[in-house]
């Protein structure tokens, strides 16, 4: 079967042939002959060879291709006919019908691109011949991008590009026809530079002999080149080369656009109008002769400076292929495959030679100062090389990056100058590729780069178009966003001695240039913005990545853990397991693949190392130095530029500057001295040559110049580097000082190539002289330039009196004449310019040009902050001026960025800054309270700025600080305008009944400090629309708050309270603080404030309970401040009060706390009397809440004593122990508040002096003290200034003395408020009726508390209950005022003090007055009976509660014991209980007495009390029985005289009950006498005392029980006596004569005797004086007793049996100042049931006046005085 393909080649011929022979027919009128003509004949020939074989490949291609080659070269055919060979040779290479793999493919693609680039046709019309260049065009795309275009050489691909150019600069041709060549162009630059990688970097000597062979030009080639390059080499198999037969076609108008040999000249053809226009030349600058073309080689290709070669990078020795031995496939998937050539060939495949080559040409097209360069060709030139830069990567070629460092860079810099748009654009996107890729080999372009793009930006010029600002900062934000490029420019520029600060000096400028200056916002201000928050960005990024990847690390760990400690049973258990571990597994996988993509530029950086050890730059100790380390760097580099800039000034001072800062040796060290001179590009170069020529340092000279590398350079080019280094000063002798220092150094170094060193001298300074002879503009004025004969001439026989090398010589003048030797500071323009972009270049060559390249994230931490502050000043003027929602929403996402990073590195700081930023536009604080919901709630931005504060304070709250402040004065603003949500203004009351009340304020329409008659006119004069709109707000203003309102719901402010719980330490006491400092002051002070923070700073401790340590101390001071310091009651110190109790409440239950905060409610104790009864219902309810959740946690007897202080003083209106108003007094001259420790110091000695009774043996030390009426008022109270301090002195000797004994406990009790009294016995009634709160801390305080609320409440409280309401409402109430404005409150007298708001009440308690008046009477009969209830329910459970604790303590170490024997239970427990009891048996109200004695009497029968002994029953009655009955001859309620009377009967009954059931102990006290006497005396008291006849018939038949029962017991007799009766017998008598004479006669009348006057006697002794009674005398040895007076009742008990005291350690007995009054018993103790008892004292009527419960006088001046009866 036949290939298709020679059907192929078959019919192309016939095409071609046929186009031939009608041309020819055509033009001649006569049929070709095929064998004449050559073009037909080789078609023939061709044909029989397809018609011989069957398959295209058995022959070589170049025979196929031949014929279709030779049309296209030859001049003779037309257009057209060239057109058809070229389209057919177009389908041969795309139909693959060249074998890439035949052996002749090179050879014949070589051909055809040689037919093709040089191919010449017979022009018609300019349409026409522009079809067949677009198919030129096209073959020679298909060429070099088909696989077969591998095989083409380096010559070969450069005549085809360089036709291409040639196409798309010819301006003559159509639009349409260079636009394609610039396509085809850009195709074939992408296809060869992605085939870089391919290709290997040639030895240095191989580039030097091969770059000659391949030179791009860009006009026609000059002759010299023409001859230089051999002929194409003619086809195989054919037998002649192309006729040229232009002498028969002279009429024929040719075209030779692409292979011209010379120049056209106008006079060699005569062009007519249908000519084409593409057939002249390129501009003349590409028709360059000879030289001009040598030179330009020179210079711009072989010369690559020496300073841009890494040696170690290129391979010494090169094979003659240049292309690896591998397939390629290009990114347009074409597969390139190497090709080996036949018979030892030379035809070597195109490599890297070409496209140096190539990149050099398309470098030189932008060269602006090349005149012949247009705007198309510059334009064109930055668009090729941008697909070159975009399609492969250069650094790692050394031939190419050389052309990178020097022309590409100083070309695209100077570009940046021009004002064409498109140019400025196009170079910028070049630049932007160049230091994306290849910015670690360009460290000082790079800086040169940023800083022209900084000029433009700050540019005043105002020919300057807006668009190159723009674009400049948009290179900027472009550059920002590659990954790592901050970083890099910062450590590599920022943190080098002698680069600029180019991250801060843009960080500044972006700052400043993000400030708009006429207010209005526009592209430049955003894109600076942009660019500050790119750096933000990526910080937060890698903040993120962190984050993320540690609580990946904690999860794995933690799963890991749960994992080991989990045996999984089945395997369902295994796969949960497994799950959180395959969460955490994704996790870090997308983490690493996130670092991997922003270090991927990193990595290829590493790569360009050439695999190299990486280089550090010598200031670094390590390739990733310390953040400490860095900034060292930089305090170092501004020490050294402040030198700097002083030796610019005078150089000795900055040299001294460096020596104190120790940055340079002192003493001067000269060759550190030089290399600092050498490396710094800061100095003056002219201050450098002052100091290294003056003749002091000849030494720094010499160091100087040996800083420099003279070997192997030529004279001219050592002293031209040397010259470059400082300014050469005008003295003669100073140049030939530094000439000669010079000259020594290069001959020595150059191993003295000249006679003498003084030839070198002269020869330098010839050099310098022709220098300025060549190039100074007022030398070549005046003189003709020196010529080179001149200048050898100048130098005959210097060199030792022989020449010079003449040829060194003439190099040396052509160097400087061509490039003049730079004097630093003198030139201007491109001169400076070349020498700067010199410097430049050999500043990159030295170790000073190593970039650091550092993966991303690298030193976030100082990059943010150095640029935060800029940032976040630009954030705020955005987000203030601008109105576009994108461009606020931008800002607010970079405010939370920039939070985000600040709280990853902690810097509270930068938080602060922030949050008072946003908190500004807010508005919150900047409004007025009337204005701010409408203002806030119509403002968006406003809005949106809380809801960021808000959302930042809680996700990042830990790390602020200051910035608290600002948030808490935004709360206060919106509690003021009633914005915040209902939970954060209701807060926790004990008094209200919902346990709510509510901090906010009611407006009401009263009190705008205006009159009536002017509220009247203001009415009058109003309109109906105004007074409408005075009404209410209007819709908008009401849509706008409750915008408002929603949006601080959003915000979520409780949260901050809720969330504190999390805070830091830290942060959580600078939030206290923020709450703190609102408090009352002269100026702004406003109590609803102080109470609003005050709750949420309690909130925020309820919250922290867990750590309440911490800040316990400061929030108790501030209780303290609030409280004890106030002077007066008001809202505030009500708020402080429950705040505290609220506290105790909750922290109870934490034992580590607990102790502190029972100390803390001391600060209640502490605060002043008035202030403290105008809280005392809070207090009642805040204690009960309190006792009744924690009492268990109570277990210390101070702090019940606290406690119990507490009930007392707001209960009954007790005053607080004195320890606390003495510490309150001196308090109010400290400054701080007491410590807890000093308060617990005032503690021991007062559980034991207020504990509620008195021992036996203890008595009253301040009988004289003055005793506050019950009924003083609060004004009293108040007047004072502190506390009233009693102290215990001696009373006045005209005071009568009194007896110690009385029912009741000496408290002065000042006024109290009744529902607080209610309260405070319920809540003694909770602790005494659960066992387990009862304990031995607390029982005798629990008790003597009981005793303080029985006086308290004894008569329903004894006091003018509607005078005191009416005080009580009147400043206790919780009617609150409060004005309209701010100002504070001047008036004083009504409402609350301390508020400062008028206009408005606050909404009263739940109880009204009216309730109270009806519940008053009630209520305390109530709690009376309460109090009779606990007091006997506590006495018949003493006993067994002793018991148990006695048992408990026994089985405990090291612990006090306690006793439950019986003397024990009466002292502690029994005799206080039934005093208590026997007070309320003295109540008024008749009920309450009644019950009272009822329970008496159980008390005193119960069974337990049977263990008492006779000591104790003596007490009994002197304590309770005798004072009670004392108390009961009061006429107590004088309106019910019949409840007296049953109630006087009740107890005279009780007496007798009591005395016969312990009749047999009393028996056995000495003191008995004087007992049953004063039973006798309160017998005949009472039998006077009543009006009815009740007691005058109840009181005999008590008294003859009492009578018959001891006479039975034989109590009377006595066998001894003369009578049978013994002494007792008859003074009883004596005493029940006075008031029942006729009584003996109705019991025993056998014993009465008739004396004279028929009164019965006594057996002896002298008569009685009733009227002035007197004890009976004891031993004479023993002293008389004192008198005792009536009005405290109770005789004092035997001091033979004292009952046991309980003294406190740190207190011993009472002094006292008068002796103890007791009874004294008897000389002889009466004997009982024996004989009968001989006195041996006269039995006298005065013992029934001892034994009377009446006190005597003193002994001494006893005066007479009237008996009891007859008072």
């Amino acid at each position: 079967m036949v290939d298709k393909n020679i059907y192929i080649v078959q019919g192309e011929i016939g095409t071609v042939v046929g186009a031939i022979k009608r041309n020819s027919r055509w033009n001649t009128h006569t049929p070709l002959d095929e064998e004449q003509d050559p073009l037909l004949s080789s078609f023939a020939q061709l044909k029989d060879i397809l018609n011989s074989i069957k398959e295209l490949a058995n022959v070589e291609p170049n025979v196929f291709l031949r014929p279709f080659l030779e049309v296209v070269r030859s001049e003779d055919t037309t257009g057209p006919i060239t057109g058809l060979a070229l389209t057919s040779v177009n389908k041969f290479l795309s139909y693959g019908l060249i074998d890439a793999n035949h052996e002749a493919a090179a050879e014949a693609i070589e051909n055809m691109a040689d037919a093709v680039t040089h191919a010449r046709f017979v022009g018609t019309d300019p349409a026409s011949d522009e079809v067949v260049l677009m198919k030129i065009l096209q073959v020679l795309r298909t060429l070099l991008l088909t696989p077969v275009g591998a095989h083409l050489t380096n010559e070969s691909v450069c005549e085809i590009m360089q036709s291409c150019f040639r196409i798309c600069f010819e301006i003559r041709l159509s639009e349409l026809l260079r636009k394609s060549a610039e396509h085809t162009l850009v195709d074939m630059v992408q296809l060869l530079f992605s085939r870089l990688p391919q290709f290997k970097e040639e030895a240095k000597s191989f580039i030097g002999a091969n770059m000659k062979m391949v030179k791009m030009r860009a006009g026609g080639m000059s002759e010299k080149w023409k001859k230089q390059k051999p002929s194409p080499r003619p086809p195989r198999h054919t037998g002649r080369g192309s006729p040229s037969q232009s002498a028969h076609l002279s009429n024929n108008k040719l075209s030779d656009l692409l292979g011209k040999s010379g120049p056209f000249k106008p006079n060699s053809l005569t062009l007519s109008s249908n000519l084409i226009a593409a057939c002249s030349p390129l501009p003349s600058r590409f028709q360059s002769d000879g030289r001009r073309s040598e030179r330009g080689q020179s210079t711009s290709v072989e010369s690559i400076p020496e300073v841009l070669e890494d040696k170690d990078s290129l391979t010494e020795n090169s094979d003659s292929a240049s292309v690896h031995d591998m397939d390629y496939v290009n990114p347009r998937g074409v597969r390139f495959t190497q090709s080996t050539q036949r018979d030892g060939a030379s035809l070597i495949p195109y490599g890297l030679p070409c496209l140096r080559e190539l990149f050099r040409f398309l470098i030189s097209l932008t060269n602006p100062h090349d005149r012949h360069n247009t705007d198309a060709m510059i334009h064109m030139g930055l668009q090729l090389l941008t697909v070159a830069l975009e399609s492969a990567h250069i650094a790692p070629y050394q031939s190419l990056l050389g052309l990178v460092k020097d022309e590409l860079c100083r070309h695209l810099f100077q570009l940046l100058n021009v004002e064409r748009m498109n140019l400025y654009t196009a170079s910028i996107r070049c630049c932007f590729l160049l230091f994306e890729s290849m910015r670690c080999h360009l460290k000082f372009q790079l800086e040169m780069y940023l800083k022209k793009l900084m000029d433009i930006i700050t540019s005043e010029n105002v020919k300057m178009p807006y668009e190159m600002k723009e674009m400049a900062l948009e290179a900027l934000v472009q550059l920002w966003r590659i990954p790592s490029f901050v970083t890099e420019v910062y450590i590599n520029y920022d943190c080098d001695f002698y680069c600029s600060n180019l991250f801060e000096d843009l960080t500044k400028l972006l700052s400043k240039n993000a400030f708009p200056v006429s207010g209005q916002l526009y592209t430049t201000h955003l894109l600076s913005l942009e660019a500050l928050l790119t750096v933000i960005d990526s910080t937060e990024a890698h903040c993120q990545a962190k984050v993320l990847n540690s609580a990946a690390e904690q999860d794995q760990s933690t799963d890991t853990v749960l994992a080991e400690g989990q045996s999984s049973p089945n395997e369902n258990t295994q796969t949960t397991t497994g799950m959180p571990l395959l969460n955490t597994f994704i996790l870090q996988i997308i983490y690493f693949c996130y670092l991997f993509m922003i270090s991927l530029p990193y990595f290829i950086f590493s790569c360009d190392t050439e695999k190299k050890s990486l280089k550090k730059p010598q200031r670094f100790t390590s390739y990733s130095p310390e953040s400490q380390e860095l900034m060292d760097i930089k305090a170092k580099k501004k020490l050294l530029i402040t030198g700097t800039e002083q030796f610019n000034q005078k150089p000795k001072k900055g040299i001294q500057f460096l020596q104190e800062k120790g940055l340079l040796s002192s003493p001067m060290d000269n060759n550190q001295v030089a290399q600092w001179l050498r490396e710094n590009p800061r100095l003056d170069k002219k201050m450098i040559g002052e100091i290294v020529s003056d003749r002091k340092h000849m030494e720094l000279l010499d160091s100087f110049v040996n800083t420099f590398t003279f070997q192997g350079l030529r004279i001219d080019e050592a002293l031209r580097l040397y010259l470059e280094a400082f300014r050469l000063p005008g003295e003669a002798p100073v140049i030939q000082r530094l000439l000669e220092t010079f000259t020594d150094n290069w001959h020595k170094v150059n191993g003295s190539p000249f006679m003498t060193n003084d030839a070198g001298f002269a020869l330098a300074y010839a050099v310098i002289m022709l220098n300025t002879d060549q190039h100074n503009n007022n030398v070549r004025k005046q003189n003709i330039p020196m010529t080179p004969e001149q200048f050898k001439k100048n130098l005959k026989g210097v060199n030792g009196n022989k020449d010079f090398n003449q040829v060194m010589l003439e190099d040396i003048y052509n160097a400087i004449k061509t490039d003049e030797i730079v004097m630093p500071d003198e030139q201007s323009g491109l001169v400076k310019e070349n020498y700067v972009w010199s410097v430049l270049l050999h500043r990159g060559a030295t170790s000073e040009g190593l970039f650091l390249s550092l993966p991303p994230g690298s030193y976030d931490h100082d990059l943010f902050s150095m640029t935060w502050g800029p940032t976040i000043a630009a954030l705020s003027y955005v987000f203030d001026k601008s109105l576009d929602d994108t461009i606020i929403q931008k800002a607010i996402a970079g405010f939370r960025k920039c939070a985000m990073i600040s709280a990853h590195y902690g810097f509270s700081d930068v938080f602060d800054n922030l949050i008072i930023s946003l908190c500004k536009f807010t508005t919150l604080s900047s409004e007025s309270v009337e204005n701010l919901p409408t203002v806030f709630g119509s403002n968006g931005k406003a809005q949106l700025a809380a809801k960021t504060v808000f959302h930042l304070a809680h996700r990042h709250g830990d790390i602020l600080r200051e910035g608290w402040k600002n948030i808490m004065d935004s709360m206060l603003q919106l509690f003021r305008a009633e914005l915040l949500p209902k939970a954060m203004v209701e807060v926790e009351d004990f008094v209200e009944p919902n346990g709510k009340i509510s901090l906010q304020r009611v407006e009401t329409p009263s009190n705008r400090g205006e009159s009536a008659v002017l509220s009247f006119v203001n009415w009058l004069t109003l309109s109906g629309a105004e007074q409408s709109g005075h009404r209410g707000p209007s819709t908008e203003n009401q849509e706008a708050k409750q915008a408002a309102i929603l949006c601080i719901k959003q915000c979520d402010p409780e949260k901050l309270m809720t969330e504190s719980k999390f805070l830091q330490v830290e942060s959580l006491q600078e939030l206290m603080k923020a709450l703190i400092s609102v408090t009352p002051d002269e100026e702004t002070y406003d109590e609803e404030d102080a109470a609003f923070c005050l709750e949420m700073l309690l909130r925020i401790v309820m919250e922290n309970r867990d750590r309440v340590a911490c800040v316990w101390q400061t929030v108790r001071e501030h209780l303290c401040h609030l409280c004890v310091h106030a002077t007066e009651s008001c809202f505030l110190v009500e708020r402080a009060v429950v705040g505290l109790l609220r506290l105790a409440i909750r922290l109870l239950r934490r034992d580590d706390i607990s102790s502190q905060v029972l100390l803390s409610l001391r600060l209640l104790l502490m605060m002043k009397p008035n202030v403290l009864a105008r809280v005392s219902r809070e207090v009642a309810y805040g204690l009960h809440e309190l006792l009744k959740t924690n009492a268990a946690n109570i277990h210390c007897t101070e702090d019940w004593f606290t406690l119990f202080s507490l009930l007392e003083c707001i209960g009954a209106g007790v005053r607080p122990p004195a320890s606390f108003r003495l510490a309150s007094i001196s308090s109010d001259h400290d400054t701080g508040a007491l410590s807890d420790s000093e308060l617990s110091s005032h503690q021991p000695s007062e559980v034991n002096r207020d504990r509620g009774y008195t021992s036996d043996s203890e008595v009253y030390t301040d009988h004289g003290r003055a005793r506050m009426p019950r009924s003083i008022t609060d004004v009293d109270v108040a007047s004072s200034s502190g506390w009233l301090v009693v102290m215990s002195t001696t009373a006045p000797l005209h005071s009568p003395l009194v007896n110690q004994y009385s029912l009741t406990l000496g408290q002065d009790l000042g006024q109290h408020d009744t529902k607080s009294l209610i309260k405070c016995v319920e809540t003694l009634s909770f602790i005494v009726r659960d066992a387990a709160h009862v304990t031995p801390d607390n029982f005798e305080l629990c008790v003597k508390a009981i005793r303080v609320f029985v006086e308290a409440s004894l008569n329903g409280g004894e006091i003018d209950q509607e005078e005191e309401k009416k005080k009580y409402d009147s400043s206790k109430s919780r009617l609150r005022k409060k004005m309209g404005g701010r100002e504070k409150d001047g008036g004083s007298g009504n409402g609350r003090k301390g508020t400062n708001r008028g206009g408005g009440h606050r909404p009263s308690r739940s109880h009204s007055d009216e309730e109270e008046d009806d519940s008053v009477p009630a209520s305390y009969h109530t709690v009376s009976l309460q109090l009779l209830d606990l007091m006997h329910t506590l006495h018949t459970r003493a006993a067994s509660i002793y018991s148990s604790w006695a048992e408990e303590q026994y089985h405990l170490e090291g612990t006090k014991k306690i006793a439950a024997d019986s003397r024990t239970l009466w002292t502690g427990c029994w005799c206080p209980l039934l005093q208590g009891i026997a007070w309320l048996c003295c109540d008024t109200r008749r009920q309450v007495r009644m019950q009272a004695l009822t329970y008496l009497q159980r008390a005193l029968l119960v069974h337990d009390l049977q263990t008492l002994d006779a000591t104790e029953w003596e007490s009994c009655f002197n304590k309770v029985l005798f004072p009670l009955l004392t108390k009961l001859l009061d006429n107590i309620s004088p309106a019910d005289v019949g409840g007296m009377e049953e109630t006087r009967m009740r107890a005279c009954t009780l007496l007798s009950k009591v005395f016969l059931q312990h009749l047999s102990p009393l028996l056995s006290l000495p003191t008995f006498a004087a007992l049953w006497l004063t039973i006798l005396d309160f017998m005949d008291k009472y039998m006077h005392a009543g009006s009815s006849d009740l007691l005058l018939e109840a009181i005999p038949e008590s008294l003859k029980n009492m009578l018959l029962v001891m006479d039975t017991a034989g109590i009377f007799h006595c066998s001894d006596s003369r009578t049978g009766y013994s002494d007792l017998w008859e003074i009883t008598w004596e005493r029940i004569v006075c008031f029942l004479p006729n009584l003996r006669e109705e019991l025993f009348k056998q014993t009465v005797i008739a004396g004279p006057g028929g009164q019965p006697c006594p057996p002896q002794g002298p008569q009685p004086v009733p009227q002035n009674p007197s004890c009976i005398p004891g031993s004479p040895a023993q002293p008389k007793t004192p008198s005792m007076e009536r009005s405290s009742p109770g005789p004092s008990p035997s001091p033979l049996t004292p009952p046991p005291v309980k003294v406190s350690p740190s207190r011993g007995p009472s002094p006292t100042s008068q002796s103890p009054l007791i009874l004294q018993p008897l000389a002889l103790p009466l004997q009982v049931g024996g004989s009968p008892m001989s006195l041996p004292i006269i039995l006298n009527p005065a013992l029934i006046e001892a034994s009377s419960p009446v006190p005597l006088l003193p002994v001494a001046p006893r005066p007479t005085s009237p008996s009891h009866e007859e008072k």
